[in-house]
């Protein structure tokens, strides 16, 4: 019985100590998974070289200094015209399309017939107002004749305040009917010689080019509707989009450099006026004249555009010291833990400015680091970090 319970002891004993060691297994599983990924998340920011690797990177050290450098906007826009420049044409009374050979692209002159239209409307108008020019010149002499009755009282003073009613709105009658055949371009001079016209012409407003032709013959337009769009090139300016927090380096004057769309010449215009009216994209429209005008030029052509603001003492480093990461501007900083024979290096993303002389403006999120800067083999430092990167990876 003794012996029986001896055994039964020692079993126990083994199975605690099973669970024991299986216990202590699950703890330590996680730290080994745990490791590589920390060591990976330090790799993807830091560079580690040898004394050797330093030696022959050539690398030197450096901290950001004050310059004067010149800032510039960088910003998009248009090439458009004043408001006076552009002239959507259309006509005050409706018609038929009876002539035209206006194509886009023409050069029309300031006078020049657009096209021909013909409407019964247009003979009955010219036929009210020699009716009307009539009817006045009865009124007006039946208005003296009654007024001179008048002085003999030989009339009664209700029979003048009629004639001379009647007189009054004749003539009013008269100079509405004149205004609307003046509106239509008809021949007021040849009509009260007694010839009527049964078309009439559409006069361009403006020299310029023709840029919309919206008819064709036999169509019927109506007051409402455009016929030509005609745009004078001559005085091109440019249209500029500058972002809300820009708006306080811009002045009237400012220098401007641009490229079109389509060239790689560079333009140059001065800035004229500054809208004063935030958009709902927290822009703000930037009126720019040309210097040298270029009537070939085509409104509506887009355009990359530098406004120099003036130059401003800031915080740089030479641009061999900041490297291009992922879209991002970066520097190197050397590590507090390096020593004589490892070299270790932390990348810093930096806010990267305007460049010049050598130089480029640059801001440090968190203050000026007082750490010592890798001003010479910062892309060397970047592509060993590429390299170690891929490495681990595989």
């Amino acid at each position: 019985m003794k012996k029986r319970s001896s055994h039964i002891y020692v079993a126990v004993i083994l199975l605690m100590a099973g669970f024991a060691l299986a216990s202590c297994g699950g703890k330590k599983a996680p730290a080994n998974k745990e490791t590589p990924e920390h060591e990976h998340e330090e790799a993807e920011n830091t560079v580690t070289l040898t004394g050797e690797q330093f030696k022959t990177a050539g690398i030197t050290f450096g901290l950001p200094e004050k310059r004067d450098i010149s800032s510039a906007i960088k910003v998009n826009g248009l090439l458009d015209v004043p408001p006076q420049q552009a002239v959507s044409v259309s006509v005050p009374m409706g018609g038929f399309i009876r002539q035209t050979t206006m194509l886009q692209g023409m050069p029309v002159k300031k006078g020049q017939v657009l096209a021909v239209l013909e409407n019964m409307d247009y003979i009955q108008l010219q036929q009210d107002y020699l009716d009307a020019r009539s009817q006045l010149e009865y009124a007006s002499t039946e208005y003296t004749r009654q007024q001179e009755l008048s002085k003999e009282n030989v009339n009664a003073l209700k029979t003048v305040q009629q004639a001379k009613a009647t007189y009054e709105s004749l003539l009013a009658r008269v100079k509405g009917l004149r205004e609307k055949l003046t509106l239509i371009n008809i021949n007021l001079a040849a009509l009260e010689r007694g010839t009527i016209q049964r078309s009439i012409s559409v006069y361009a407003p403006i020299s310029g080019y023709v840029t919309q032709v919206n008819v064709n013959l036999g169509q019927f337009v109506n007051p409402a509707d455009v016929l030509f769009r005609i745009v004078n090139t001559e005085h091109l300016h440019a249209e500029l989009t500058v972002f809300e927090k820009d708006i306080p380096r811009l002045k009237i004057g400012q220098p401007v450099r641009f490229t079109l769309a389509n060239e790689t010449r560079q333009r140059t215009a001065t800035v004229h006026l500054i809208g004063r009216e935030i958009s709902a994209d927290r822009t703000v429209r930037v009126h720019c004249h040309l210097e040298e005008e270029d009537t070939q030029l085509l409104p509506g052509t887009y355009l990359q555009a530098m406004i120099e603001a003036g130059a401003a003492n800031v915080q740089a480093l030479p641009e061999a010291a900041v490297v291009s990461f992922e879209n991002k501007a970066y520097v190197f900083v050397k590590d507090s833990t390096s020593t004589d024979s490892t070299f270790h290096f932390k990348m810093l993303e930096v806010q990267q400015g305007s460049s010049e002389q050598g130089y480029t403006e640059v801001t440090f999120p968190d203050g000026v680091p007082a750490k010592e800067i890798v001003v010479k083999g910062a892309y060397d430092l970047l592509a060993k970090m590429k390299n170690s990167g891929e490495e681990h990876g595989h």
